[in-house]
């Protein structure tokens, strides 16, 4: 039987830490791996940022399509994403997951690179768009590359026919990247199994347990953000919620063992259907949301920078850590539909704010554990947010699912 990658991920995991723990000084000659796999996640970033937004807002057709509904949809994501991030930033900074972990070349230097990421608001605003959009990709700069993709994707859409071909650039492009992406992540156990053989030879086996408290931490702030945020916004929608749940478990739970929210996406619209969400809102909103509501992702970024910063020894401040909140605000919109796209977005995010990108191939270790909660709850994010706004259009649904 072929093994999936997610299986040869763990294999390497194990044969990293058995090979740190028997024999540290081999580690010497396995460690440049986990360099090289590093390189190529971050040369996928730029572009598949750049084609995933001008893809994602061309997708509407026309501004005026976007019109109202919308509206009403964006701000909704806002909302529950900036809650998600709020909650990620609290809980990782109440259980400190990274504590005792201690990554990167140098502690000190990326301290340095840390404090001088610490923008004050003018200077994060001059920053906002680049002065040349090549230096941008070279100096890695996420931001300044999303904000550059989205002003783009908006020209294109007003040029109309002639933007065609520009969109047709991107549509290909976003298919070679997706390609790309596929071919670096054969070298995710190489990456993962030399990042973990130098982590337990520097820190011993105790190294897993930061790594059990990360996945821990993102269960339960994920499990907090349904209470807090899906749950009232069903009730608010006068929606029975034990009826919602029972029409999506199936959607759910298969977005659960594939970890691809795109998986269920076809069973998932189904099912808004059936509970009576018109159409004209279901086949607009739901996709919308796959590329700017993904609130289990946004939460885990949150989570996972903190936890490097915390892994590298680097305290950052509240300004710093909002920053880096609103730099993710902005991120992940565009990159769903895409393997390991929450990667690619949290090494983009390290790099722009001088954190170690060594933190990722430990986190790649228990990845497929906490891809596994966050894609589901993307995916029932996404479920509530097209009711919601189905019941700010004067919608109701079908008598078995409503109250």
């Amino acid at each position: 039987m072929k093994l999936k990658l997610t299986s040869w991920i763990f294999i390497a995991l194990i044969l990293g830490a058995a090979l740190g723990h028997f024999a540290p000084d081999a580690v010497v000659w396995v460690k440049p791996w986990r360099t090289v796999f590093l390189n190529g996640v971050k040369c996928i970033v730029a572009p598949l940022i750049f084609a995933s937004i001008v893809m994602g807002i061309n997708a509407a057709g026309s501004v005026k399509a976007l019109g109202k509904t919308g509206i009403k949809a964006i701000l909704y994501f806002e909302l529950a994403t900036t809650v998600a991030l709020a909650l990620g930033l609290v809980f990782v900074n109440w259980f400190r997951p990274g504590d005792g972990l201690s990554i990167g070349s140098s502690v000190a230097e990326s301290v340095t690179k840390a404090q001088q990421s610490q923008f004050t608001f003018s200077g994060f605003i001059e920053h906002l768009l680049p002065t040349n959009f090549a230096e941008a990709i070279v100096k890695g700069d996420v931001l300044q590359i999303v904000l550059f993709s989205s002003l783009f994707g908006v020209a294109v859409m007003l040029a109309g026919a002639k933007g065609k071909p520009v969109l047709s650039f991107a549509e290909g492009l976003n298919e070679v990247m997706f390609k790309f992406t596929n071919l670096v992540m054969t070298l995710a156990p190489i990456g993962v199994g030399a990042a973990t053989a130098a982590a337990v030879a520097d820190h011993g086996l105790s190294v897993m347990l930061p790594l059990a408290k990360l996945v821990g931490t993102l269960y339960f702030a994920l499990f907090v953000f349904c209470i807090l945020v899906l749950l009232p916004a069903l009730i608010y929608s006068r929606v029975a919620i034990i009826s919602f749940l029972k029409e999506l478990r199936p959607s759910i739970l298969l977005a659960f063992a594939t970890t691809s929210s795109e998986s269920a996406f076809p069973s998932a619209l189904a099912s808004l259907e059936k509970m009576g969400v018109p159409k004209r809102i279901s086949s607009f909103v739901l996709p919308l949301g796959y590329s700017f509501n993904l609130d289990g992702s946004t939460l885990h970024l949150a989570v996972a920078s903190v936890f490097v910063a915390q892994a590298a020894g680097i305290e950052l401040s509240l300004g710093t850590q909002l920053t880096m909140m609103l730099t993710l605000m902005i991120t992940t919109k565009g990159v769903a539909a895409v393997p390991r796209a929450s990667l690619v977005v949290l090494s983009g995010t390290l790099v722009a704010f001088g954190l170690p990108l060594e933190g990722i191939t430990l986190i790649l270790g228990v990845d497929e554990f906490m891809d596994m909660a966050r894609t589901s709850v993307n995916l029932l994010g996404n479920c509530v947010a097209t009711t919601v706004v189905s019941r700010w259009e004067g919608e109701t649904l079908a008598p078995e699912f409503s109250k």
